[in-house]
């Protein structure tokens, strides 16, 4: 989740920063050119992308990826390596480690679907969306697509299809909307959670093997997906 980067660089917003592009693969972009002298006016997390939004229009796009960090820092401390970008205000800085995506423009971020973290979770356009895939999809696959729900991860996943007792492997035409909601609504209270530094244990999560703590089935894991992303769950009571 990004929040709390976007919460870490609002002492930035509403000045005006000297911008840098130290890392070669950064520089390529100009987006010290374009963006050096311009007044950061908002920093928001939108699904799993950072949106810094600049005056004259410009936005710029941040998907940290797997290895990707922002850090602020006080202005000129000293570093070691080269960051992908310097954002330099008055006191502070706000740094791009290993920044995989960077975007100077929104045509990625129109594509997504409504923010799962969003306040309040706009639960009805999502359910919208995923009743709008080809009914034999698997419903573990739908809620990781960011066009249909933003923001939600292979770890919320697989608790939200646990607590709403819902098999990741059921097609979206066999599932009820009573329960993607109930799916919907438990990865935004998990994640909502975990924003506010509220640790859930996981029940089914990297729990190969191990019982259910609900009805002591061993957990189950495979690949889901083109991605092949690692569906996690109890064939006891997620049937």
């Amino acid at each position: 989740m990004l929040h709390p980067a976007a919460r870490r660089l609002q002492p930035i917003v509403g000045e005006v920063v000297e911008v840098e592009t130290p890392h070669p693969r950064a520089a390529v972009g100009r987006f010290a050119e374009q963006l050096d002298g311009r007044r950061l006016l908002g920093v928001e997390a939108v699904g799993k992308n950072l949106l810094l939004t600049f005056e004259g229009g410009y936005v710029l796009r941040s998907h940290l990826r797997m290895s990707g960090r922002w850090s602020v820092v006080p202005r000129g401390t000293e570093r070691r390596g080269r960051p992908w970008l310097i954002l330099r205000g008055r006191e502070r800085e706000a740094v791009l480690w290993n920044g995989p995506v960077l975007e100077l423009h929104t045509r990625a971020v129109r594509r997504l679907g409504p923010d799962v973290l969003a306040d309040p979770p706009d639960v009805d356009r999502m359910v919208a969306n995923l009743r709008r895939e080809h009914p034999a999809r698997a419903v573990g696959d739908a809620v990781l697509d960011q066009r249909l729900v933003a923001g939600i991860g292979n770890k919320w996943k697989a608790e939200a299809l646990w607590h709403a007792r819902l098999s990741p492997w059921r097609p979206l035409g066999e599932t009820s909307d009573e329960a993607l909601r109930a799916t919907l609504e438990a990865a935004a209270t998990m994640m909502r959670h975990s924003l506010d530094g509220i640790r859930d244990r996981n029940q089914v999560y990297r729990r190969v093997g191990r019982p259910c703590p609900r009805c002591g089935e061993p957990v189950f894991s495979r690949g889901q997906g083109d991605a092949a992303r690692i569906a996690y769950w109890c064939p006891g009571c997620q049937r």
